[in-house]
């Protein structure tokens, strides 16, 4: 009997041992005050709407341009711009600018997923230059500045043949919608005419300029905007709604411009 005691004590001792280690182990969720937060900088936001602004990873320069690869802290884009100084940590701002979709630099042989080009990137919190204010994906006529790198970029045909085309079947000329936009404007046109100039992925759209033999000098070229491909020296059939006085911003209107139509190769 002299040893039960201490063999009692010994059990209980074991069993609190055990209850305490299982005890360590269970989270504990009440009364712990909460951990003080790790200070760090704040995220770079975007700059204008479509702008980014962020940390400079990688640069490099080709025909002229630089391109910038830029963390936003919340995504990495490319974008380029007309050469300028600039170094891996610099923090920069991108403004809105056109985004070309699988571009491909013949001169680094590297395809991007993505480019913005913008008509310039500057320090992050100075003040844009002039030609960053413009959408370099856009010319005034729809087109992308001669000499960009980006996108697939056509000239005007000057030999495309536009005799025999047969207007449309309930349309309308070039020459008519042109001498008459305040009569089309808002409403659904047809016409059929032939491709004379063709950019595709300019602000995720392709844009044909459209002759049919119809109109004066200055009024007998159509621009339209559409997904669908095609080539210069198409004959197209063009469905869709004419607008007037549309304005893009930065400057760059259109008294007529027929939007996001439906274009069928003939």
């Amino acid at each position: 009997m002299k040893h039960t005691l201490p063999l009692a004590a010994l059990v209980v001792a074991a069993g609190l041992a055990l209850w305490g280690c299982n005890k360590e182990e269970a989270p504990v969720t009440e009364n712990v005050p909460a951990a003080a937060p790790v200070a760090s900088a704040p995220a770079p936001q975007p700059a204008a709407p479509g702008g980014y602004t962020g940390k400079v990873l990688e640069t490099m320069d080709a025909s002229g341009y630089t391109y910038v690869q830029v963390d936003t802290g919340s995504e990495k884009i490319w974008a380029a711009a007309p050469k300028f100084a600039v170094a891996v940590g610099d923090e920069v701002t991108v403004p809105p600018s056109a985004p070309m979709a699988n571009y491909h630099s013949k001169t680094l042989d590297r395809t991007f997923d993505v480019v913005y080009f913008a008509g310039s990137i500057y320090p992050a919190g100075s003040a844009p230059s002039p030609a960053s204010a413009m959408p370099a994906g856009m010319g005034a006529d729809g087109a992308m500045p001669a000499g960009h790198p980006g996108g697939q970029v056509a000239p005007a045909a000057t030999d495309v043949d536009l005799t025999g085309i047969a207007k449309a079947e309930g349309g309308n000329t070039v020459g008519e919608l042109l001498g008459a936009t305040a009569t089309f404007g808002g409403k659904e046109v047809v016409l059929r005419g032939k491709v004379v100039k063709y950019n595709s992925g300019i602000m995720g759209k392709n844009w044909l300029h459209v002759q049919d033999g119809t109109g004066e000098a200055g009024a007998n070229d159509l621009t339209v905007t559409t997904q669908a491909a095609a080539q210069v020296g198409d004959t197209v059939l063009v469905k869709g709604i004419a607008v007037i006085d549309k304005d893009f911003g930065y400057g760059y209107k259109y008294a007529f411009i027929i939007e996001d139509a439906q274009v069928t190769v003939e």
